[in-house]
């Protein structure tokens, strides 16, 4: 909670630099990404809070991996803010041994973030929580999760051996307001940002069907599972049509074939676990 309500000061303090700083990095204002990251951390924080607060027994792994995140975390951001004040990029950035070092730590910061979030990961599968749908939500929201965090290392094998997020075309070009996302080639960061929220997306599904239908329990968990599989699959997906140099807004035939596969297999199967609980 205490990274949560410092990632929410900086929201505040980067929101007014965006219109406060006329300085421009790679096409966008220079603090729209400590900016971006802020809003993440706030959500990603906060979730794990949460999460940490409704299993069923305290877990010492859990809440040393907590600690190591929220540092890694402070660490992560410390390096954006410092090369915005800098004037210069924080990711991939190798043009001095200071930026090479910077980018370095924050490499090792985030390798050792999803390590943690692994052992969370691991303590949410062990433990018992007795809201099953909730149960099912939290472990497939943590193990979607874990794979857009790994979607990270994508991006390191890019230009020069420092990475790069666009495919097909330079980092930095025309983009798609707030997020940035590249308008006229692949951009690997949208995979990686669907997939680090399934924390939160698959686990206020199971809140919403609890909340919102009359199924069943042994229905609600069917259907966060269909729910959970889809969500992996739309990352993977998602990866797959950057890996091709496609915009998000404009894929091909061939990809939008796959995301209506995706929605009508997604629609049959909820249909399906539905129609047999009703019967049941």
């Amino acid at each position: 909670m205490a990274l949560t309500v410092a990632s929410v000061v900086l929201t505040v303090v980067a929101g007014i630099a965006i219109f406060a700083d006329a300085r421009v990095l790679t096409g966008v204002p220079i603090w729209l990404k400590p900016f971006k990251f802020a809003v993440s951390f706030i959500v990603y924080a906060w979730t794990l809070a949460w999460l940490l607060a409704i299993l069923p027994r305290r877990s010492r792994t859990g809440e040393v991996a907590a600690i190591v995140i929220v540092g890694v975390a402070v660490v992560e951001l410390t390096v954006i803010v410092t090369q915005v004040i800098r004037g210069t990029t924080s990711h991939y950035n190798v043009a001095t041994p200071l930026d090479a070092t910077l980018w370095a730590v924050m490499g090792t910061s985030i390798m050792v973030l999803f390590f943690a979030h692994l052992a969370i990961g691991v303590v949410a599968l062990i433990q018992r929580i007795p809201d099953r749908p909730a149960a099912y939500a939290i472990r497939l929201g943590m193990l979607i999760a874990l794979g857009g965090m790994a979607l990270g290392f994508v991006m390191t094998g890019g230009n020069s051996g420092a990475g790069a997020h666009s495919v097909g075309v330079p980092d930095g070009g025309p983009h798609m307001p707030v997020t940035g996302w590249s308008t006229l080639g692949g951009d690997l960061r949208i995979s990686h940002f669907v997939g680090l929220h399934a924390l939160q997306a698959v686990p206020l599904l199971a809140y919403a069907l609890g909340r919102w239908t009359r199924f069943g329990e042994a229905v609600r968990v069917r259907l966060v599972m269909v729910g959970g599989g889809a969500y992996g699959v739309l990352v993977m997906l998602l990866l797959w049509q950057a890996l091709r140099a496609q915009p998000l807004l404009r894929p091909d035939g061939l990809t939008l074939a796959a995301f209506a596969a995706l929605a009508v297999a997604t629609v049959a199967a909820s249909a399906i676990v539905i129609k047999t609980g009703v019967r049941r």
